[in-house]
């Protein structure tokens, strides 16, 4: 299995690896990302408000959310997760394929800290991929947190914060964005190539369910490993429309763990990610995995 895909990634120009690539990962990016929505939109709005965090009260917002609201509202801030997640996803799988390239991960010639190598490309991946769709995150969990009579339209919100708040607002929060996603990103893709050749060398090939239970385990690390850091970048993104102020990554920590707690603060939320994360990362890396394989067989 392993030589069949460097064989058939062999036979094509890089071009069309990058371009099979950016169309596989943005289908696997919104396909992941619509099937948790609710959940998302739900996890974001306990990370952002000084409330106890449980099971019971999530479900609890979900119900008063349909009911209040209606049915669709429970994907409220899903166009802006689409705007955004469909170029992430694209950049993020496209750059990581690259990185692996760049620094000779999948290289049976090299294997001096391979390891090491196979973490800083899913990293510098994230990376990548956060930094050009940044604006878009930070629209997304604006729209998640308000009402709709706050923010009518994805377009609003962005005339919205540059009039307001200024250009440099749109990347309120980045540098704790970019702390975060270097472990989770790096675990996430770490974590499922490990799996996968794992899986390969015991099994001899890899298919849809085994390629889902690795990004599902990948999912739950990754998530795992950055959480504080993801609390952070929520509280700072949303801080304009919740009335409150959180300037630095080490004082929004201070602040959270004094008025909240540390796992009802710090890690408001996590149980909920090992639901979701799992969910959105297996199906996003397998999505991502079939597509591409069968978009560059019909390129052969």
């Amino acid at each position: 299995m392993i030589s069949e895909k460097t064989n058939l990634d062999s036979q094509l120009s890089n071009t069309k690896i990058v371009a099979t690539s950016l169309i596989a990962g943005a289908v696997a990016g919104a396909l992941a990302k619509s099937a948790i929505a609710p959940l998302d939109r739900t996890k974001i709005n306990f990370q952002v408000a000084n409330k106890k965090y449980s099971t019971k009260a999530a479900f609890r917002f979900v119900l008063e959310t349909y009911r209040k609201d209606g049915f669709l509202a429970l994907w409220r801030g899903n166009s802006a997760t689409m705007a955004r997640i469909i170029p992430y996803a694209a950049i993020q799988f496209s750059s990581h394929e690259q990185w692996k390239r760049i620094l000779s991960v999948d290289s049976g010639t090299v294997t001096k800290h391979k390891e090491k190598r196979r973490f800083l490309a899913g990293s510098l991946a994230g990376i990548t991929s956060q930094t050009l769709t940044y604006p878009l995150d930070l629209a997304r969990a604006r729209m998640a947190v308000t009402q709709k009579e706050t923010y009518h339209s994805l377009q609003e919100v962005f005339i919205r914060i540059w009039r307001d708040e200024g250009p440099a607002a749109f990347y309120r929060g980045y540098v704790a964005t970019i702390l975060g996603v270097i472990p989770y990103a790096g675990v996430s893709f770490y974590t499922y190539g490990t799996l996968q050749n794992w899986i390969k060398k015991e099994f001899g090939s890899t298919n849809a369910f085994s390629n889902l239970l690795c990004g599902a385990v990948a999912g739950m690390l990754g998530q795992t490993s950055s959480y504080p850091l993801d609390i952070v970048r929520r509280r700072m993104q949303t801080s304009a429309v919740t009335g409150h102020t959180y300037d630095t990554i080490i004082g929004t920590l201070v602040k959270v763990y004094r008025e909240e707690g540390f796992i009802q603060g710090v890690y408001k939320g996590l149980s909920m990610n090992w639901v979701k994360g799992p969910i959105a990362v297996g199906i996003s890396f397998a999505t991502y995995d079939h597509i591409k394989h069968y978009l560059r067989l019909l390129l052969l």
